[in-house]
């Protein structure tokens, strides 16, 4: 039987529906879910080390994806310590030696407060579509809930880890389990997300786990307690003279 040429064109956008988004589709919709120009986070970060466990507070004002201050204000030692972002530079403030170093080059590589995260993830472009192209390896159910499983590669070379893979929740368009590579294949980090939370019609990670397999300990747990999106953000927090106050 002969189809008509109509009926193929009316075929083929059904059959494209029902192929689903490809990898990068996906892509750009995790990055829509979790992107607010301007917030303000409270957090905690608890240290699992080879030794002991401690517990480091603080809290961040961001402004899209150049700028960012940090203070952190617990424990004793660590508080009056504070980061700015600015752009690809990023100056840290230690209140004990009253004094600004410039982090850069090999220095990103280091932890932070001793924690499995390092400078170079706090430098990442957020906006995960800039640097990664990604494909749809396969589906996974974590926690009760249908995952695609994402392969991103990244575009430049100059990234921390050269791919990854991401399990991100089909209903919600948030990534629930990372593991990041090496270029040679090695396996660096892994990410799981233990809890989220919806905040004006996001979905966004409120407790994470964060283990850097090259290290000793338990990995870090990241807890959000506060989070205000399109927050009202003083333009002065974004100095280097901010760091001083």
């Amino acid at each position: 039987m002969m189809i008509r040429p109509f009926v193929l064109l009316l075929c083929l956008p059904l059959a494209s529906m029902m192929q689903g988004p490809s990898g990068d589709e996906i892509l750009m919709r995790v990055d829509k879910n979790m992107f607010s120009e301007q917030k303000i986070v409270e957090s905690r970060m608890i240290i699992h080390g080879q030794r002991d466990t401690r517990t480091v507070e603080s809290k961040s004002w961001q402004r899209g994806t150049n700028e960012s201050y940090t203070e952190f204000l617990a424990p004793a030692r660590e508080k009056g310590t504070k980061m700015l972002k600015l752009k690809d530079m990023l100056w840290e403030y230690s209140a004990s030696t009253d004094r600004t170093i410039m982090i850069s080059g090999h220095m990103l590589r280091q932890s932070v407060m001793g924690s499995d995260l390092s400078y170079e993830d706090m430098m990442e472009d957020p906006h995960l579509p800039n640097i990664y192209s990604a494909t749809i390896s396969s589906s996974e159910v974590i926690e009760g809930r249908e995952c695609w499983v994402l392969d991103l590669k990244a575009k430049k070379e100059d990234i921390a880890y050269d791919h990854r893979q991401a399990w991100v929740d089909k209903e919600r368009y948030l990534v629930l389990k990372e593991n990041l590579y090496a270029r040679s294949g090695k396996l660096l980090k892994t990410v799981d997300v233990r809890e989220a939370m919806h905040v004006h019609n996001h979905w966004l990670a409120k407790s994470i786990i964060y283990r850097d397999v090259l290290k000793e300990g338990e990995g870090t747990e990241f807890h959000i307690d506060n989070i205000t999106l399109d927050a009202e953000i003083p333009d002065y927090l974004f100095s280097k003279a901010s760091l001083r106050r």
